[in-house]
């Protein structure tokens, strides 16, 4: 029984450290591989509405996306409160949507160009004639694969 009795006069051996730089680097190795970082930086308000009948993107990689809404309050003193078409991180008139789907083709490989989606962003409250602009240059420029996002809508 002296196996279990308490022994005063023993100090506990500190804990050992060693493994410690080991599990910080697994840690930091797993966090940094499975983050995404965002690509884009958002300069427009952006309220998604609301839909029942939702489907995921399969393969996002493939994916453009154009943003149009409001300027965020730190760019309408520039560029006013009216809606605006996002490209990547600039503001872009409706023009230059072809070129912008020129060059996100060009920077795919030709067999993945016809899986291309172009994908919508567009805040709850844009009027629909400026959407109705960028679909117009959307079919110029052949891309005829859109997409709408949205959010579920929650049962209330």
């Amino acid at each position: 029984m002296s196996k279990f009795r308490k022994d005063d006069g023993k100090e506990l051996p500190p804990i050992s450290t060693a493994s410690l730089p080991d599990i910080v680097f697994m840690l930091l190795f797993f966090f940094m591989v499975s983050t995404t970082m965002r690509e884009v930086t958002l300069r427009v308000k952006m309220h998604l509405p609301e839909a029942t009948e939702l489907s995921k993107l399969e393969k996002k990689s493939l994916v453009s996306y154009i943003y149009i809404g409001e300027p965020l309050p730190m760019y309408q003193k520039t560029f006013g409160k009216a809606p605006r078409i996002q490209l990547n991180d600039q503001f872009e008139p409706v023009e230059s949507i072809q070129d912008f789907i020129i060059a996100e083709r060009e920077a795919r490989e030709e067999a993945e160009q016809p899986f291309m989606v172009t994908s919508l962003k567009i805040d709850d409250n844009t009027k629909m004639g400026i959407v109705q602009d960028v679909k117009q240059e959307l079919r110029k420029s052949a891309a005829l694969n859109i997409n709408y996002s949205s959010r579920q809508r929650t049962e209330r």
